[in-house]
């Protein structure tokens, strides 16, 4: 079986739908299509729609040239094809994470081509009954990650804890809060404001968005909130250095975690290498598609540490994220932007399509390939140039 066409399309809420309260911005995603007629899909994640339709396509595109004709055989063996290819270009920015995009796609035509689940080519599941809070049935658990309108003081308070409250009501688990842009009293304030409002049960993490450029404050914030049971402390400096990560590692003992905007294995050994990041969150196509975020996985698990993946997108990347959980022993969440409480019609959709969470918990995929089918009536209607 070989590849004969990779094609782009482009969808998103439009801009009557504001990206800050989780509408879905113009989001590229692209399919590879094969002589057997099978095809894989994925999305292209904050990678702008021109550059990727600019790469990705016919025989005269970048990847067109480096895919099209090419035997679909293990998907390692043409993500080293494309990897070779950006030897001398660009190693770590849009090119790497269109790579990731295309790998993600080529697991799930590879999986179609065997009659076989991606997670299980990985290498089978290896988690264990005690990574699902049930601790019976395996199963991915996603947290849900609780972004606001609005920044700061009661209104986040409110927004927030409500939005946790709706959704542990439809039987989620765990959650994290974003007080992002925020005083570090707030911090501490809707951390302390979710445990009063929700109790000890659900796990809690806290993600502040490089909120901070000192350790001392870091600190003084990660001392307040261990009172709190928070899973892990995410992003709390800027990403550029992991030296202040490791710093602020030795004072805390909350797990720190980094990882959203993470581009191929190296960046994540600095991270838990330099960084003393215990809590590493790669995102499926960005780090470099699932090829690399096995990588990845192998690494922490050697290490110690934990793959939490992210993903502040839809559930067309969710469900490649739901393959690497199933396989990873390493990984006891996975991040999820409920539809549920936020604006956006296209985020309902690709969710309703995707691998339905029942009781706050994701049951291991059993269809070839990834298994996710985009009806083609909500590519259409979403369309977006």
């Amino acid at each position: 079986m070989k590849v004969t066409r990779l094609d782009v399309f482009v969808i998103g809420d439009g801009p009557d739908i504001d990206p800050d309260k989780g509408g879905v911005e113009p989001l590229a995603c692209v399919r590879v299509h094969t002589d057997g007629g099978l095809s894989g899909l994925s999305e292209v994640f904050r990678v702008p729609p021109g550059v990727v339709r600019a790469t990705v396509g016919g025989p005269d595109t970048h990847f067109g040239r480096l895919l099209i004709g090419q035997q679909v055989t293990h998907p390692e063996r043409l993500w080293q094809r494309m990897w070779d290819a950006v030897m001398h270009t660009n190693r770590r920015g849009w090119q790497v994470i269109i790579l990731g995009a295309l790998d993600v796609a080529l697991w799930d035509v590879y999986g179609q081509m065997l009659g076989r689940p991606v997670w299980e080519l990985l290498g089978g599941v290896q988690r264990g009954p005690f990574q699902t809070p049930t601790g019976a049935d395996l199963a991915v658990t996603p947290y849900c990650t609780l972004v606001s309108d609005v920044w700061g003081g009661e209104p986040m308070f409110a927004q927030q804890v409500g939005r946790a409250e709706q959704l542990a009501a439809l039987g989620y688990r765990a959650f994290k809060v974003e007080p992002m842009m925020s005083s570090p009293a707030d911090v501490v304030e809707l951390a302390r404001r979710f445990r009063r409002a929700l109790g000890s049960k659900p796990t809690l993490m806290v993600d502040v968005g490089y909120l901070f450029h000192d350790v001392p404050t870091a600190a003084r914030v990660c001392r307040e909130l261990e009172a709190f049971d928070v899973f892990f402390f995410e992003t709390p400096f800027p990403v550029d250095s992991p030296a202040p990560y490791a710093e602020l590692a030795a004072r805390t003992s909350i797990p720190l975690a980094m990882g959203e905007h993470g581009v191929t294995r190296w960046e994540f050994l600095d991270m838990m290498d330099r960084g003393r990041v215990s809590v590493v969150q790669p995102y499926m196509t960005t780090c470099g598609g699932l090829t690399e975020a096995k990588r990845v996985v192998e690494l922490a698990r050697a290490r110690g540490a934990l793959v939490c993946p992210g993903n502040w997108s839809t559930q067309i990347l969710g469900a490649a994220t739901v393959h690497l959980a199933a396989y990873s022993p390493v990984t006891p969440f996975v991040e999820f932007a409920p539809a549920e409480v936020y604006a956006s019609p296209l985020r309902r959709e690709l969710q309703a399509a995707g691998f339905p969470v029942n009781n706050g918990t994701i049951a291991l995929p059993d269809r070839p390939g990834i298994g996710y089918d985009l009806p083609a009536e909500i590519a259409s209607r979403f369309a977006t140039p």
